[in-house]
């Protein structure tokens, strides 16, 4: 058995939310170590579009929402860490837009006039024309109307990579994790035979909770997963757009994000309601189809008669709520030295970490003394979502 470790906070599971956790708690003066079985930010994170959400979107219903109330200070929080100046210094992260738009494709009716009347969302959202609108809706065939959100869009994968320096040494890949007991508590974990004592051990694994909660024969906290088909579309064609779409309900009809290619081509990620339940129905080639069939409808000046197509599935894992309803927040459990979370979306992520030092600071938990870590086996980083998936 290799020599045990120790350190005051363990946290199992390296996305964006774990490793964001990470480098605030090294910044707070802990000694943390974070583990991963797979490769730090390939589930969930990477594939992300990246928008860091200030909630307007959550409003299309009319009204704003807890969710919209609770993530609105999101926007600002990151952009003081992109600058240097906030919780992390998060310089050299790629900036793909400082904005997000809203994009009608025809004239807003019905409850959508009253949600843009409402004081709450014009301080948030202001109408472009012309020059200002996003280069892909700079044709003089578009009729409809966009609003520009002050909400931004990251390149995660340099996103990953920014927090994976910022977690210096204190990282190694697992390939079994057990639960380390005395007494009938849990006092840390054993990382392949090799034990390693923490003060708290924290689970911010997404999807790989259930299977780390199972582990330690625990039922709760139950997990849910909400399932998303997207797809992938890159031409020469293409140019910028990151928007929601509106249909007529209270979810975007479709969401753009697009993401810079080595070859200099441009790559759209498409979500929105395309993505969700009847697009998840459907296989890969029902949903290109799909997602043809609406950007022929809604941009049809942009050829992409020589576009490359792929589709990729997503589990959003996320604590259970009653009728697999979206949660409003960041979600924390604690049980003894355990804490388990889900930030329920990338833009959460320093909302989680506030939870977790707060409930570091309730009970006590300072940092304390403790032997530099060895050398140890590194988790690999991930690459962009649509590696080996596009030719």
């Amino acid at each position: 058995m290799s020599e045990p470790l120790s350190t005051d906070v363990l946290i199992v599971g390296g996305g964006v939310a774990g490793l964001w956790l990470n480098a605030r708690l090294r910044r707070l003066g802990y000694s943390t170590l974070l583990i991963d079985k797979g490769v730090l930010g390939g589930g969930q994170s990477v594939k992300s579009q990246g928008i860091i959400h200030g909630g307007t979107k959550y409003a299309l219903s009319g009204a704003l929402t807890g969710a919209s109330e609770a993530i609105a200070d999101m926007p600002r929080r990151w952009s003081e860490a992109l600058a240097g100046s906030g919780e992390l210094d998060l310089t050299g992260v790629r900036l793909l837009s400082d904005a997000h738009y809203l994009w009608s494709p025809g004239t807003l009716t019905g409850n959508l006039t009253s949600f843009f009347a409402s004081k709450a969302v014009r301080s948030r959202v202001g109408q472009v024309k012309g020059s200002e609108l996003p280069p892909a809706l700079q044709d003089p065939h578009f009729k409809g109307k966009v609003y520009r959100l002050s909400e931004l869009v990251l390149d995660v994968p340099s996103l990953i990579h920014r927090l994976v320096e910022l977690a210096g040494s204190g990282l190694l890949v697992a390939d079994k994790i057990e639960p380390l007991q005395e007494s009938g508590e849990l006092v840390g974990l054993i990382v392949d035979g090799r034990a390693v004592r923490a003060q708290r051990i924290i689970f911010t694994a997404g999807a790989g909770n259930a299977e780390l909660l199972s582990g330690l024969g625990l039922a709760q906290p139950a997990m849910q997963k909400r399932p998303l088909h997207m797809v992938i579309v890159k031409a020469a064609t293409l140019k910028p757009l990151y928007a929601h779409c509106l249909g007529g309900g209270s979810k975007p009809r479709l969401t753009v994000t697009s993401h810079p290619a080595a070859d200099g081509e441009w790559i759209w990620y498409l979500g929105g309601d395309l993505a969700e339940a009847s697009g998840v129905a459907r296989d890969e080639a029902a949903q290109i189809a799909a997602a043809k069939k609406e950007l022929g409808e809604l941009v049809p000046w942009i050829d992409l008669s020589d576009a490359q197509w792929a589709t990729l599935r997503i589990d959003r894992a996320e604590p259970a709520q009653s009728a697999q309803a979206r949660p409003d927040n960041a979600f924390l459990a604690e049980q003894g030295r355990l804490l388990v979370g889900w930030p329920t979306k990338l833009a959460l992520s320093p909302d989680f970490a506030d939870r977790i030092e707060n409930a570091l600071t309730r009970d006590g938990i300072s940092p304390q003394q403790h032997p530099p870590l060895p050398e140890l086996p590194r988790p690999a980083v991930t690459g962009p979502f649509w590696e080996g998936l596009l030719p």
